[in-house]
């Protein structure tokens, strides 16, 4: 079986290694640096800023799978309005899944959200996200071929998370009372995929998330309490110094539903909360990371 993925970063590394049968497996990054690192493990890797169309379109026609990890800009989705016709044209792309993310739904006051709920993005980001959705949904429609969308909850895994961050020196207890936040280990998307990829849905809509919609102060104490330091003190939302995309963030409340994956999917969460999560990440030594 045979790859290309938009964007080879962080959630597309952990797919590669989920232990799909690859035969070759391509994709594009940013920088010539990036690609030149990734060759050596055995990535195709194509540098927008010096592969030609041409090779990227080559390697593109060659796949039966493309996952598409990049963000899109205000223009929209960049790479597929760059290569719309190769990607018509691509007859042996059997499964093509797009990532999302669940800021799509907006803000809803914490209730529970499914796939059944409009998509209501309120962030500018997040309408970008929805209309990149569409534009790939379309394509699907127009090649007669299937594209899923994945909307993915907080990624986090080894050397992004609350025990990383308390290492580093990072991690803060930002309270906003009522607020609580899905996550989802990054190997566990990568198991989505794959079981996706196993039985391709066309235009099939999933939320990526855990079981357990959490405080996120609650991470933060939880990773304190197994690295055995003490929490960062608490900080009320009003006083905490935040981005405006982070106090954008928490501008939104919600608790995602994720029956579709196990329902249709048959998917088994390795780490169906943070707290399997936070566990085995311990005991792989991520505290000592710093």
């Amino acid at each position: 079986m045979k790859l290309f993925v938009f964007g080879l970063g962080y959630t597309a590394q952990a797919f590669i290694r989920s232990g799909l049968p690859w035969s070759r497996v391509a994709g594009t990054v940013r920088s010539a640096g990036k690609a030149q690192s990734l060759r050596r493990d055995g990535i195709v890797a194509l540098s927008l800023e010096e592969a030609s169309d041409a090779e990227i379109a080559a390697e593109i026609g060659r796949a039966d799978a493309l996952l598409v990890c990049a963000p899109p800009t205000e223009a929209g989705d960049p790479l597929l309005a760059r290569f719309r016709e190769p990607l018509v044209r691509a007859s042996g792309l059997a499964w093509t899944g797009y990532l999302s993310t669940t800021g799509v739904y907006g803000d809803r006051g914490g209730a529970w959200t499914d796939e059944t709920v409009p998509a209501n993005p309120q962030s500018p980001g997040s309408r970008r996200r929805h209309e990149a959705e569409e534009a790939w949904l379309g394509l699907g429609r127009e090649t007669g071929r299937a594209v899923q969308v994945f909307r993915l909850a907080g990624i986090y895994g080894p050397e992004r998370n609350a025990l990383a961050n308390l290492a580093r020196g990072r991690a803060q207890r930002i309270v906003k009372p009522g607020q609580v936040f899905n996550r989802i280990h990054v190997d566990d998307i990568a198991a989505i995929l794959a079981a996706s990829l196993a039985r391709p849905r066309g235009a099939g809509i999933y939320n990526v998330s855990d079981d357990e919609p959490s405080p996120p102060q609650d991470v933060v104490t939880y990773a304190a309490a197994l690295a055995g330091v003490e929490a960062p003190p608490e900080i009320p939302f009003e006083d905490a110094d935040l981005s405006p995309a982070a106090r954008g963030f928490y501008a939104e409340n919600k608790r995602i539903a994720n029956g579709l994956i196990k329902r249709e999917l048959g998917v088994r969460l390795r780490y169906p909360t943070y707290r399997e999560g936070l566990d085995a990440l311990y005991a792989a030594g991520e505290f000592q990371l710093a």
